[in-house]
């Protein structure tokens, strides 16, 4: 196939690269186009303005503003990003020839907090410009399909729009990473008391997927991604400390002292605050039985702590 990968050039984008380019022939689309092998070419978003981007078979779009975790990006960035890029990928699309579409919204999207287990049915109630202009994304792509009376079951025209809790895996840079350096330092987890669980996901599960829906007859429709199984942040803990070679220090100090050290910090601008404290301690649960079901897989290729484990390993590097 001929695939159009947006955000090539990123996390996603770059093991993505390498896990579909042996058996097809990548184009990229990005804000910048440095030589990348398994990519044929990389195109400019001017360059899709003025109609240089070659006809393919499949676009996968991974452009987007990331969670900004400091709280520092301003509104309007989100939405001219997430929200507008993806709109004028999608127009691009249906005026194509290509037959199938694979946007990467995010879960953040569908739940700020979830209560159990967060499946594809939940009605969504995003918190903040992230997750907000995702759902507007969403909404725009399935809206032009309502418009132009284009169900989501149509044969010619293939959609699936992808909610992936946190991804990791080699060249990862995220939350994960910082972790990791933390407990590197030998700095103990003094936050062992919260049994959260949260749900990951690995890279090499995103990749099997969108290879999945790409080379299979797959019902187009919103899917939840994450790997099979859910972690505690004690686990996580325990398996940095693996990886390290290291004895975990995990101190599980009493919740209500730790509230009330978040509550300081967050009046003198500390690293631990209110915020900070609640998504380190929550859960976070999500179901990736639709689509399991709909690749006809019972568990994706990798586990959640053996990805993790491959994660790990490439930080060492």
């Amino acid at each position: 196939m001929k695939i159009l990968i947006t955000g090539v050039h990123g996390f996603v984008g770059s093991n993505l690269v390498k896990y579909l380019a042996p058996a097809n022939e990548i184009y990229g689309l990005d804000i910048i186009a440095p030589e990348k092998e398994g990519v044929v070419k990389t195109y400019s978003w001017d360059d899709l303005d003025a109609g240089h981007v070659p006809d393919v078979d499949a676009i996968v779009h991974l452009a987007g503003k990331a969670h900004d975790t400091k709280n520092q990006a301003a509104s309007e960035v989100y939405f001219k990003v997430n929200t507008g890029l993806t709109q004028k990928i999608f127009d691009f699309f249906l005026a194509s020839t290509a037959r199938k579409f694979v946007f990467f919204s995010t879960a953040k999207a569908a739940a700020d907090k979830v209560d159990g287990v967060l499946t594809e049915e939940v009605v969504p109630a995003p918190v903040g410009p992230y997750g907000e202009s995702k759902i507007a994304a969403e909404r725009y792509i399935l809206d032009k399909l309502e418009t132009l009376n284009l169900e989501p079951e149509t044969p010619a025209k293939q959609v699936y729009i992808f909610r992936p809790c946190m991804i990791h895996g080699p060249g990862n840079k995220g939350n994960l990473n910082l972790l990791y350096n933390v407990v590197r330092k030998g700095i103990p987890w003094p936050l062992g008391a919260f049994e959260n669980r949260r749900t990951f996901t690995s890279v090499e599960n995103i990749c099997f997927a969108v290879n999945g829906v790409l080379t299979k007859d797959v019902p187009s429709g919103i899917y939840n991604m994450g790997d099979d199984e859910a972690l505690s942040t004690n686990e996580l803990i325990e398996e940095i400390c693996k990886s390290l070679g290291k004895k975990a220090h995990i101190w599980k100090l009493p919740k209500g002292l730790m509230n009330g050290v978040a509550n300081v910090g967050g009046l003198l601008h500390m690293p631990l605050n209110p915020e900070r404290l609640r998504k380190l301690t929550e859960n976070y649960i999500s179901s990736n039985a639709k689509i399991k079901a709909a690749l006809g897989v019972e568990r994706m290729p990798i586990d959640a702590k053996e990805g993790l484990r491959v994660t790990l390993d490439s930080f060492k590097g």
